[in-house]
């Protein structure tokens, strides 16, 4: 299948790109059965420590009772996982603003993401201008449409050359032209609504995005699914938020009473939350990642952001009295929902998730409810386990990386895939996130909780929806408490018999209505789009 994609690099300037020929990538057969053939990966040699599934070949699985030890410890190192030959998704395209740079950092790298429209193409420069090293995402646009320092006026093309220095002699010398003028271009594309990035300027990666793509999710540019994209900030680092969503077990107890799980009869529940014991197996690990399976179907682990696959959009019925076991009703064709989560390394202690969860059915409510009451639930779901996830990284960060499996016991088959990642991590990808000499891999101390659970800096400001739906909630705050005020000083104003008894007290109770609408509705644009604390003691 084919793919659109629009691309950029650290070339000269290159044709506009609104009609370029479509590129192969690789795709996604629906429904989900295999990895794409580019992506396939081939069986191991070793065996993987997970849960016994009953469709799982005894090769590619190792009963439960295996030792947890040999399961995720420090493995011979086979092919090592090159962080810096990787595409990485920067911000979702939705949010981006063509009028103004943006900040954004990945893989420690600070970045500076804007719209050339001279090429039709969004651009990703190294965040620092080659005169004073100013950060040039605190720049403009200028009106020839090139991306402007505002320091000293340094002006620079979608190629990274610059352009125009304000200072420098009209009749002198070019000194624009030299490449000591350039700012370091990194090669970029736009891909299922996203801008992607590769970490490497090196001009022999200019071309990079013709023989190796992002990994392609079909789903996410057929008009038949519909989603909501969503990116937040997240506190906490990137093989902490990796494990997190590849561990539903957690979701009856840390987001109890905020997300639904499957029903569980009460004969059969050992606690208020219902947790369950679940099957899952790791079938297939190496360097790019694994695939595994769970009671939904296959899910796929696409090294080193990208974990997908279908979910059941039926609740889960007791198919075994017995053994407590729960079983999905099979999706049903013409019905199909998935889970996409790309997840990005920021810094030490720091991550991003830019999330989908595209559908074909219930096309109605995407399109009438606004997006940014889709993200009233999408932040509360990230903030009620935030501060678990925030503390568990400092405490493994004491213990070390490789110490991961003497420190965690994870005897139970719902660990399966937390067991394959660290095993990857362990094997393939260095033990952690390859930071160069950027990091030293220390944490900050961990701050207070307003600023742990912040949303406007993490969210709301970096979202088009939520930022204009906070403009616009702020407007009318205003506007009931102007009304409040006129309200009060008429009926104040008025000279007794002026006005009737019932208008008078019309007016005196919409001043009261209309103050209390502003109080609620202030406490309500706070909790939604700047800070709401998670206490789990009384959920």
């Amino acid at each position: 299948m084919e793919a659109p994609m629009s691309s950029s690099s650290s070339s000269s300037f290159r044709a506009s790109l609104h009609r370029q020929p479509r590129i192969p990538t690789n795709t996604l057969p629906k429904p989900i059965s295999n990895i794409p053939s580019s992506l396939r990966i081939p069986r191991p040699n070793f065996k993987i420590f997970t849960a016994v599934s009953p469709t799982a070949s005894p090769e590619d699985t190792v009963p439960v009772s295996a030792p947890p030890e040999e399961a995720a410890g420090p493995e011979k190192r086979e092919e090592r996982f090159d962080w810096y030959e990787q595409w990485y998704p920067v911000w979702a395209v939705c949010d981006l603003d063509k009028r103004r740079p943006h900040a954004k950092k990945v893989m420690g790298i600070d970045l500076v993401v804007w719209w050339d429209r001279n090429e039709n193409a969004w651009k990703v420069f190294d965040d620092s201008c080659p005169h004073r090293l100013a950060p040039l995402s605190e720049g403009r646009i200028d009106r020839w449409g090139r991306l402007q320092c505002v320091y000293h006026g340094w002006c620079f093309g979608g190629a990274g050359d610059c352009k125009f220095i304000p200072q420098a002699p009209r009749d002198g010398p070019p000194v624009h032209m030299s490449k000591k003028a350039c700012v370091a271009v990194y090669p970029s594309c736009v891909q299922n609504g996203i801008v992607w990035f590769w970490p490497n300027p090196d001009p022999k990666y200019k071309e990079i995005h013709s023989t190796k793509k992002p990994h392609y999710v079909r789903e996410l540019d057929d008009p038949s699914f519909v989603y909501t994209m969503t990116s937040r900030e997240i506190g906490y680092g990137y093989e902490i938020l990796i494990e997190n969503l590849m561990d539903p077990a957690h979701v009856a107890y840390a987001h109890y009473g905020v997300m639904e799980t499957g029903q569980v009869p009460k004969s059969l529940k050992a606690d208020r939350e219902g947790g369950i014991p679940l099957e899952m197996s790791v079938q297939k690990l190496d360097v790019h990642g694994f695939t595994s399976k769970q009671i939904f179907g296959e899910n796929y682990f696409v090294a080193p952001c990208l974990l997908y696959g279908y979910f059941a959009p039926t609740k889960g019925q007791i198919a075994n009295k017995a053994s407590s076991e729960v079983v999905f009703s099979s999706i049903p064709p013409e019905k199909k929902a998935m889970l996409v989560f790309y997840c990005v390394p920021v810094s030490p202690g720091r991550s991003r998730l830019i999330y989908a969860i595209p559908r074909n059915f219930d096309v109605w409510m995407h399109r009438i409810v606004p997006r940014w009451m889709h993200h009233i639930l999408q932040n509360l779901i990230l903030d009620s386990d935030l501060y678990l996830l925030h503390m568990e990284e400092r405490k493994l960060r004491e213990v070390g990386a490789l110490n991961w499996h003497r420190s965690c016991y994870v005897p139970t088959k719902s660990d399966a895939l937390v067991v394959a990642f660290r095993r990857w991590l362990n094997k393939y990808g260095g033990a952690q996130v390859d930071w160069r000499d950027r990091y030293t891999g220390e944490l900050l101390p961990t701050p207070p909780r307003e600023q742990l659970f912040d949303r406007y800096w993490t969210h709301t400001v970096g979202c088009s929806s939520c930022s204009a739906a906070y403009k616009r909630l702020n407007a009318l705050v205003i506007t009931l408490q102007v009304v409040s005020f006129a309200s009060t000083a008429a009926v104040a104003a008025a000279k007794h018999g002026a006005i009737s008894i019932a208008a008078r007290y019309s007016v005196a109770s919409m001043a009261v209505l209309s103050f209390l609408a502003s109080k609620w509705l202030s406490r309500f644009i706070h909790r939604t789009f700047v800070y709401q604390d998670y206490d789990h003691a009384f959920r």
